[in-house]
């Protein structure tokens, strides 16, 4: 998992110059042709990428976006009417069983299916319109780590190349250099911290949501540690019951519209006691994590990247195998 993880600089290099010109290709095709709503599809990390992607295509397209439950197709054997709609297919395997069937009976029913793979040479690979590869390479951690960053990553080069924002590009261009910085930031804080912990909330919103469910997922398996990704909105809704004087959160806080809020949250918890562990804003009695400045789109990589070599670290620490973790494999088929 260390190993791969370090790797993810590398990867999103290469796959943004691989990938670029059958994107922009990709990005006119959706121009000319807008669909009426995008549906992801997608299991593990991989949904936490597509709930990245659910709301970049909102905020920065307009375009209506839901998740899709395979389960729906593969159990149910109902088939919503997609006609006209983007599928959003993502998996490092290309192989689960329900994904498969989500996506055969959208094509049937007239979606486009533009699928997000590792394995080039799957089953979804196949059934895709447009297939953006991955390009992450052999992952041998069965926590996925490099293929979830170039999940991120695919997506931002789609959307920034859909949207025309030559902004977002550039600052993708970038980000490989960032991802090396991140990397080698400071979180062992959060490993002391940690070690005893029974279970935590994982708190962000907006796209940082995306990456607090993605280190909830990681805490369960590589850690053994009962963890609960929440929006920052969500967690007042009800769960803030729980926080106690000395219960864990981690905060994830990007910069952008939603920074000023969960900040002012990270603070009201730590004055009532919390244990906060903060990582992109700064409040009163948080433990601050070091972070890389960078575009608020391209932050929440970064945080994630940084995430990852914390995890690995405080799987150690709390006696247990990151790369083989209990009753889990590394191609999951569900069906």
């Amino acid at each position: 998992m260390y190993r791969e993880a370090a790797e993810a600089p590398a990867v999103v290099r290469a796959q943004l110059r691989s990938n670029a010109a059958s994107l922009a290709r990709l990005a006119e095709r959706l121009r000319q042709t807008p669909p009426r709503a995008v549906v992801t599809c997608a299991r593990g990390s991989s949904d936490h990428a597509a709930t990245f992607a659910r709301y970049l295509i909102e905020t920065r397209l307009g375009l209506l976006t839901s998740s899709a439950a395979p389960s729906v197709s593969s159990v149910y054997e109902a088939q919503p009417d997609l006609a006209g709609t983007l599928v959003l297919v993502i998996s490092q395997s290309g192989a689960s069983p329900d994904l498969l069937s989500t996506v055969s009976h959208a094509r049937a029913a007239g979606a486009r299916i533009v699928a997000l793979v590792n394995a080039e040479n799957s089953q979804l690979a196949q059934l895709a319109d447009d297939l953006i590869p991955l390009g992450a390479g052999v992952e041998k951690s069965v926590a996925a780590t490099k293929s979830y960053i170039a999940s991120l990553s695919a997506i931002v080069q789609l959307l920034a190349l859909w949207s025309r924002n030559a902004e977002l590009a550039a600052a993708l261009e970038r980000s490989p250099e960032l991802l090396a910085r991140a990397w080698e930031l400071d979180w062992s804080a959060a490993v002391a911290r940690l070690t005893h912990a029974t279970n935590l909330y994982v708190i962000g919103r907006g796209p940082g949501l995306a990456i607090a469910q993605e280190a909830a997922l990681k805490f369960k398996e590589t850690c053994g540690l009962h963890a609960e990704a929440v929006s920052a909105a969500e967690l007042r809704h009800g769960p803030i019951a729980l926080v106690r004087p000395g219960f864990p959160l981690l905060v994830f806080a990007q910069n952008d519209e939603s920074r000023a809020g969960v900040a002012e949250l990270s603070g009201e918890l730590a004055a009532q006691g919390a244990d906060v562990l903060l990582a992109g804003a700064q409040a009163p009695r948080a433990t601050l994590l070091p972070t890389e400045a960078a575009h608020p789109v391209i932050e929440p990589l970064l945080l994630v990247q940084s995430f990852y070599r914390m995890v690995n670290a405080l799987a150690l620490a709390r006696g247990g195998d990151p790369d083989h973790p209990p009753h889990l494999s590394k191609v999951t088929e569900t069906l």
